[in-house]
């Protein structure tokens, strides 16, 4: 009977300790995030930092895409899905109610600092001085009659020249991001739209029409002069080396970081410079972010740690080593903000 009983406690014992184990194996040790292109290279200089000098493993990144982030964290709480997402625009209400939606209600948002986003091309090109106007005509799926009624006709400009004369006689060939990209949002919303608005008949659209307004000013043509290149920027870069024609659109560090090998476009006379951008002079930047789960901070480890590494004046100030990789630091007040807000886990709330 002892016997029994005792093979029985063990056999129990064993079971409890393969259990333990199996569970134990299906949990995560390493913080996932995945988002916005454009952030990653921050977000991998932190993680690469915070995995050396921490007892915590390294964070794994992706590189998604904004948009692509955003479904991927908004898809519910647990191990399987990412415990941050990165974004270079801010989350939009459709995604925040989304999140809430599958179980994600308690977000911490948390602006890092700005970026510029450029248009670039070889050295080995003639630099260009375009206007937002310039841009709009050159990228937009339609635009104005060129014979100067108020109508819309398919876009008939294939060359700088035709758009501006004072600009080249080369054909336009744009390497821009994908709809999932905040990069491309925030391009649209920032350059298209801000040269839509100098014609007078489509601004007075968006009072009147802001759906048709909003189609109008951010559409962006498909007839092969605007050529999706994924969200990989650093094969943009490749792809204007091997095509001096070409013109590529992304965020500032990835020029600051290939300024031997490409050139900034000066948008309305300004250069894109990290003193502009820091300064407001240059007229496409943008704010930078990333999300955390709150549920997943205390059960995956190292959360919370990651959040104060990248928070840290070392990391994001204007002296820190983000900095030296791009990022436009915020000012000194801003930086404190959201550092608080990362510190005590302060949900985001977005009115409805």
């Amino acid at each position: 009977m002892w016997k029994k009983s005792g093979i029985f406690a063990v056999a129990v014992l064993l079971f409890g300790l393969v259990f333990a184990v199996a569970n134990a194996s299906s949990g995560r040790d390493y913080i996932t995030i995945v988002g916005s292109s454009t952030v990653y290279p921050f977000a991998t200089t932190v993680a690469e930092q915070f995995g050396r000098s921490s007892r915590f493993k390294t964070p794994k990144i992706e590189s998604t895409g904004s948009g692509g982030g955003m479904k991927l964290f908004c898809a519910g709480l647990g191990i399987e899905t990412p415990d941050i997402t990165n974004a270079s625009r801010r989350i939009k209400k459709t995604e925040y109610e989304k999140c809430r939606k599958n179980g994600v209600k308690e977000i911490v948002e948390v602006k890092i600092g700005y970026d510029g986003i450029v248009l670039a091309n070889s050295k080995a090109a003639p630099r260009m001085d375009l206007s937002k106007k310039d841009i709009y005509l050159a990228l937009a799926k339609e635009v104005p009659d060129p014979a100067g009624s108020k109508k819309l006709v398919a876009n008939p400009y294939t060359t700088w020249k035709e758009v501006n004369p004072s600009l080249p006689n080369t054909r336009i060939e744009v390497l821009g991001p994908p709809p999932t990209s905040g990069t491309r949002d925030a391009f649209v919303e920032l350059a298209m739209e801000g040269g839509c608005k100098q014609i007078d008949w489509i601004k007075a659209l968006k009072k009147e029409d802001r759906k048709l307004f909003k189609s109008i000013c951010h559409t962006v043509r498909e007839d092969g002069a605007y050529i999706e290149a994924g969200e990989n920027d650093n094969l943009i870069v490749q792809k204007l080396e091997a095509n001096p024609k070409a013109v590529g659109i992304f965020g500032f560090s990835f020029l600051d970081q290939n300024g031997d090998k490409i050139q900034g476009s000066l948008v309305g006379g300004k250069e894109p410079t990290f003193e502009n951008i820091s300064s407001g002079n240059y007229p496409v930047s943008r704010p930078l972010y990333f999300y955390v789960k709150k549920a997943h901070v205390g059960v995956i480890p190292g959360v919370k740690e990651y959040l104060a590494e990248f928070t840290g004046d070392k990391a994001w100030g204007e002296d820190g080593y983000l900095a030296d990789k791009g990022l436009i630091p915020m000012p000194v007040e801003e930086r404190k903000a959201f550092a608080a807000r990362a510190k005590t886990l302060t949900p985001l709330v977005l009115e409805k």
